[in-house]
Parts: structure tokens; C-alpha cells; sequence
């Protein structure tokens, strides 16, 4: 029977210690954006040094290890109990050594269950594969402030002068943007979907988060959005933290669900700098 769990806990660490090198390199790139000595320049020297000490020390990037989720690719005869049950293990033995912090709380009581596992928690995102190919597990933690400040929108809206198109949908993620400010941890990354109904287009939003930075959208128009909305978040001088500068957000990424007639839903799932996601195929 196969064991996951060694395999598990180590991806869980390296997510909660090591920033992928996509998100390092775009960090360093927009410093090179930045005037020396300002503000922003310094914010985003900051973030690298942390960067380096949690490598470094094997601690975890930011106090807030988020919530846990688990995106697994795999054909139809992948031990979906047995990986379940292993990764409950891992992240229970991950908390137990303080590289994931206790985040998973009772709604009701407001009791932490102490070990980051409860109903949906961590949560299981599955994905058939192809009878010959090799399952794939990525392991995102989603910090709880930037979780706070996603944020979905019915078309048309009034407010927004919205109306149920991609001009539309720009102007209700530049509005999430400004929303946002500082209080995302920026320089964010958003992950977008079009469409869908209110809960699949969540989740949609927040798979378009396992992209890499500059990876864009196979639809062209998708992908014109993706980068008109990029510069102008960038130019709206909010900067990293909210403290003034011209990185606001390091990527966009917009995906689509199909959806009701009636409904035309914009989801933005806001993710900070620290993008904790890592990727293993379970060879």
C-alpha cells in the first residue's frame, strides 16, 4: 500500500518555508522598478531578506501559515482515501512542529481543534487525469488576510458602471484592487474566474493561483485583460504594504466556468506576496 505521508510532509514544509522561484525572481524584478532608497525599494528588500532567513532557518515565511489546501491531478484509480488520511497525518506532524500554525478554529465555539485538521480543513481539491498519468499534488497555503479582501461581484453593477463584459470585469477587479490597499499584504496576486456559480467560481479563482507569474491565458483576450489590468493596478501608486510605489501586484490571472443566464459572477481571490504554493508529481 503505498505511504504519501513522508513525501506529504515534506511538501507541506517546503510550501510553509520556500517561495517558489517564480515569485522570488518577480519580487526581485520589481524592486529593480523602484527608486533606490524609497519607501517601496525598501519594503521589497525586507520581503527578500525574509525570504532568505526562512530558507535559510527552515521557518515558516510568514506567522500566518493560512489555510491548507490540497490540488491533486490523478486518474481514476488513485488512492483518494489512503493520500487523504496521509496528508491529514502530515499536516497534523507539520503543526505539531510549528511550521504550520494552529489555524483552524469551530465557527461556533471558537475552539482551535489544535492541529489544523476539522470539517473541510485542510481542503481537498480533486481533478481526474488520464488512465496513464502521473498523479500531481499541489499544496497551496492561503494566508487569512488576503483571504479577507477577495471579493465577488454580480454583472451588471451599477455602482461600478459594470456591464456584463471584460470591460466590466476589468473594472471590478481594479475595484478590488483599490479596496484592498495595504491591508492584502501587497504586492498581491490575484487569481480571477468568470462565470460559474458562487461557489465554483471560488474555487475557480483560487486554482488560477497555481499559475506561474507571467504565465498567461491561452485565450488571447483573457490574456490582453490579465496584462491591461497588471499596469493599471501597478500605476495606481497603492505599492507594497500600501505604503506608495509601483508594484501593487506582481501577476493577474483570469479564468472562466461556464454559467446560468441569469448569473454573470466576477470572483477575485486576492493572495499576498507570500505565494506558498509547491508542486510534486507522486511517482
Amino acid at each position: 500500500m503505498t505511504d504519501f505521508y513522508p513525501t506529504l510532509l515534506e511538501l507541506i514544509i517546503k510550501a510553509s518555508t520556500e517561495l517558489p522561484e517564480d515569485v522570488t525572481t518577480a519580487l526581485k524584478s520589481q524592486l529593480a522598478q523602484e527608486e533606490n532608497g524609497s519607501t517601496a525599494a525598501s519594503v521589497l528588500e525586507t520581503l527578500l531578506e525574509n525570504i532568505r532567513l526562512a530558507n535559510e532557518r527552515q521557518l515558516p515565511l510568514c506567522q500566518d501559515t493560512g489555510t491548507i489546501h490540497f490540488f491533486v491531478t490523478a486518474p481514476d484509480d488513485f488512492p483518494r482515501r489512503r493520500f487523504k488520511a496521509d496528508a491529514e497525518r502530515a499536516v497534523v506532524e507539520a503543526t505539531r512542529r510549528g511550521l504550520l500554525r494552529q489555524n483552524c478554529v469551530e465557527s461556533v465555539t471558537g475552539h482551535n481543534t489544535g492541529n489544523n485538521l476539522g470539517y473541510v480543513n485542510p481542503t481537498f481539491h480533486w481533478e481526474e487525469a488520464d488512465d496513464n498519468a502521473i498523479p500531481k499534488v499541489t499544496v497551496l497555503l492561503k494566508g487569512g488576510g488576503s483571504e479577507n479582501v477577495g471579493i465577488q461581484y454580480s454583472l451588471p453593477d451599477e455602482p461600478l458602471h459594470a456591464g456584463r463584459d471584460l470591460d466590466g470585469v476589468k473594472k471590478c477587479i481594479l475595484d478590488a484592487v483599490y479596496r484592498a490597499q495595504g491591508k492584502g499584504c501587497a504586492p498581491g496576486i490575484l487569481g480571477v474566474c468568470i462565470g460559474g456559480d458562487r461557489a465554483g467560481s471560488a474555487e475557480e479563482a483560487k486554482r488560477q493561483l497555481l499559475r506561474r507569474i507571467g504565465e498567461r491565458s491561452n485565450d488571447s483576450a483573457l490574456a490582453n485583460l490579465e496584462q491591461e489590468v497588471l499596469a493599471k493596478a501597478n500605476a495606481l501608486g497603492i505599492g507594497p504594504m500600501g505604503l506608495g510605489g509601483k508594484t501593487t501586484l506582481l501577476d493577474v490571472f483570469v479564468g472562466t466556468r461556464t454559467r446560468h443566464p441569469a448569473s454573470y459572477f466576477v470572483t477575485v481571490c486576492y493572495n499576498c506576496w507570500c505565494m506558498r504554493r509547491q508542486t510534486l508529481e507522486m511517482i
